[in-house]
């Protein structure tokens, strides 16, 4: 009898913890408040503690927490943004709509986050802010890219979207930076029941402009004083994320033991594998290889049950809501041998 391994499955999860979401879901239900209640500021409070930084705030989806926090920061017109060159479409979005300019930076090939050692490279006197990307888990290497970003005034602003709890040298991410976006998108370590975000930040000043910004540039009702957005954590995605909160840290040892065991255990010549150097602990949101012959292991892995999934296939620089920064394949090898290899194992 064969096994099927579906990429991803929520199945198992909520299942575990139905009687806690269905309890969330009644607290919300019975007080008929569905928005900047309770539950979010109990969430926010909680995650706040849990990354290590005095201030979270809830917005309405992850891309929404990265575009909200560079408008806090005053970056706009005229400014330019370092990005990595692979990584998910959303962390370039938010750039662009604030109205900055969207600078690609390569990766690091063996760690797919980008390369500390090309960032100087790419700074002029328009450059803004740096957002480094934890992809997939796994921490920048944050050290150098904030002795940069000092040493030429920067902003840093970490995308944490798939990073719930990873940490760099004993700290967690999304507490170098003067601000970081957290996605609650159903599908990462910490996922709600629908799109959820937050910005979390040690300013107190910039945590009230996230949440004004949000709030239809509101600082209190029918008084507004920015030209603002609604992106607001509602009350029962914040329900649901307090629930889930006091499990992630069991859940996140879980994939690491998932991915201890890759690891150990695949030993292809034609199969790249995923480095993890001392100092950084992972939390594995995706598992993701590297195999010159892609789509046949694709192929072989499918037929045999076990679903995969392609992170990201086209390269940013290529994608055509992009055509008007004029480049062309070839300009970022790297992120494109990634967009071209890489493939993502069930976790």
């Amino acid at each position: 009898m064969s096994v099927k391994v579906p990429f991803v499955s929520f199945l198992p999860m909520e299942r575990e913890l139905d009687s806690d979401l269905r309890a969330a879901f009644d607290r919300v239900y019975q007080r008929s408040w569905y928005i900047g209640g309770r539950e979010d500021e109990a969430f926010e409070a909680a995650f706040a503690e849990f990354c290590g930084t005095k201030y979270c705030v809830g917005v309405g989806n992850g891309l929404d927490a990265l575009m909200l926090s560079l408008r806090a920061l005053g970056v706009g017109e005229g400014d330019e943004v370092i990005v990595p060159s692979n990584t998910y479409i959303a962390t370039a979005l938010a750039v662009t709509y604030v109205g900055a300019k969207v600078v690609f930076v390569e990766p690091e090939l063996e760690t797919f986050n980008i390369d500390p050692a090309r960032i100087e490279a790419a700074i002029t006197p328009r450059t803004k802010a740096i957002m480094p990307v934890h992809l997939y888990g796994r921490a920048c290497d944050m050290d150098p890219i904030m002795a940069i970003a000092k040493a030429h005034g920067l902003f840093v602003v970490e995308d944490c979207a798939q990073a719930h709890g990873a940490t760099y040298k004993g700290r967690r991410v999304g507490t170098f930076g003067d601000a970081a976006g957290f996605s609650f998108y159903p599908g990462k370590n910490l996922g709600a029941l629908g799109d959820a975000g937050a910005v979390v930040t040690n300013d107190a000043a910039l945590a009230e402009k996230v949440r004004a910004l949000g709030n239809y540039g509101s600082d209190y009702k029918y008084h507004h004083i920015y030209q603002g957005y609604n992106s607001r954590l509602d009350e029962l995605q914040a329900a649901f994320l307090r629930a889930k909160l006091p499990h992630l840290e069991r859940m996140n040892a879980a994939r690491r033991s998932i991915a201890d065991r890759y690891l150990a255990q695949m030993r292809n010549p034609e199969v790249a594998l995923p480095v993890v150097t001392e100092g950084y602990v992972p939390v594995w949101h995706v598992f993701g290889v590297r195999c010159q012959r892609r789509d046949a292991l694709e192929k072989w892995l499918g037929e045999r049950g076990i679903g995969t999934n392609k992170h990201y296939p086209i390269p940013m620089h290529l994608q055509e809501c992009y055509r008007d920064l004029g480049f062309k394949e070839g300009d970022f090898p790297i992120a494109e041998a990634i967009s071209r290899t890489e493939l993502s194992r069930p976790m």
